[in-house]
């Protein structure tokens, strides 16, 4: 006899969980409004938009005597049933809702004469406010969507022009730096070099040449804290407005050799940061574009703070220059630095306004309301 071989237990995988599919909800047919709108002018429009989005109701047909009417085009264009004649809507079986928009005295006659107790029937003063009522809400859609789209634009202009202000001010340091505090720095060095030499050779010139280094060192730091200041003018918690700009302009007078006085006037507790800021920046980029171009020897900033507004001018006795030329060149325009203080007051809801003819100076305005800034 053969020697059976015993088999292995078969072994069963666990039958998978069945996971019903997702059941796309449907609404039952006995609970859909079947609605039928006589009228396809400005009221018929208005119901056919707000309706056709509705998942209860499905727009059975749309009569109108003008087969051009604003509503026939927006039903075919949806693929609504359209028709000449309202008296073909009044016999469709599936209809539950008849709306009458069309003002027509013989259409308000056949309605109060349908004899389909299964049917509503809407229409004079009570159509009328509905499709007003609707109307409005598309309408009142419409401007939040403007006004949406106009604060978007508003938000990619305010993130442009802060990119912008990041480059230019990384340049502007850069140059500071290189211009005043690597020169410095240099010059400290032969000095030190100097003083090494003399110290065994003429020990009484080597202490004058020490002093020197130290003048020199305390030039230095004074240029390292404008850096600083330069980085954050408006971050440090006892600097305001009026101390921040007369620094800054203290500093400019001394590194470009140009007379330039500030007077603040008002209380700028009532400032935004955001105010503040740009203010500052607009200022900064007009003493720049001063000291660039106009080949000026002195410039007054003025500014005036008020409770509905605030005003701030600078002015300088340079060479001017032809602004209906200017304006009509972009690179120009531009390069000038006059797009960027245009955008920063626009920005703040301002606007900014430049006065200058060659050979008579140049004066640029701004006017910021401060009622609404947020």
């Amino acid at each position: 006899m053969r020697s059976r071989i015993p088999l292995e237990p078969r072994v069963v995988p666990p039958a998978r969980p069945r996971v019903p599919k997702p059941k796309t909800r449907r609404v039952p047919a006995n609970h859909m409004i079947h609605v039928a709108i006589i009228g396809a002018g400005q009221g018929g429009t208005s119901l056919i938009r707000i309706l056709h989005d509705d998942p209860l109701v499905t727009i059975v047909g749309v009569a109108d005597l003008d087969s051009n009417a604003p509503g026939m085009l927006l039903a075919r264009q949806l693929k609504i049933r359209t028709t000449t004649d309202y008296q073909r809507l009044l016999k469709l079986p599936k209809v539950n809702t008849l709306i009458d928009v069309s003002g027509s005295d013989d259409v308000a006659d056949a309605l109060l004469s349908l004899k389909r107790p299964e049917v509503a029937v809407v229409g004079g003063p009570g159509a009328k406010f509905m499709w007003q009522l609707i109307d409005e809400r598309i309408r009142s859609k419409e401007e939040l969507e403007r006004h949406l789209h106009e604060y978007q634009s508003l938000y990619r202009l305010y993130m442009k022009e802060v990119r912008h202000a990041i480059s230019e001010e990384r340049t502007r340091i850069a140059l500071d730096i290189h211009d005043g505090l690597v020169q410095t720095l240099a010059g400290l060095s032969y000095k030190l070099e100097l003083c090494r030499e003399f110290l065994t050779l003429d020990p009484a010139r080597g202490a004058r040449t020490l002093r020197d280094t130290q003048h020199l060192l305390k030039g230095a730091i004074e240029e390292a804290r404008q850096v600083v200041f330069s980085l954050k003018p408006l971050h440090f918690e006892r600097l305001d407005l009026r101390t921040a700009l007369k620094h800054y302009a203290k500093t400019y007078a001394k590194q470009y050799r140009i007379a330039t006085t500030v007077s603040v006037q008002g209380s700028e507790r009532g400032l935004s940061p955001k105010t503040k800021i740009f203010l500052f920046r607009i200022v900064q980029e007009a003493l720049s574009n001063v000291q660039k171009h106009a080949s000026a020897s002195k410039v007054h900033v003025r500014v005036a703070i008020e409770k509905a507004r605030l005003t701030a001018s600078i002015q300088d006795n340079g060479r001017g220059f032809d602004l209906p030329e200017v304006s009509a060149n972009p690179e120009k325009w531009a390069s000038l630095g006059l797009k960027g203080m245009t955008e920063r007051a626009r920005l703040l809801s301002g606007r900014a306004r430049i006065e200058t003819k060659p050979g008579q100076g140049t004066t640029i305005s701004i006017a910021i309301p401060l009622k609404h800034q947020e």
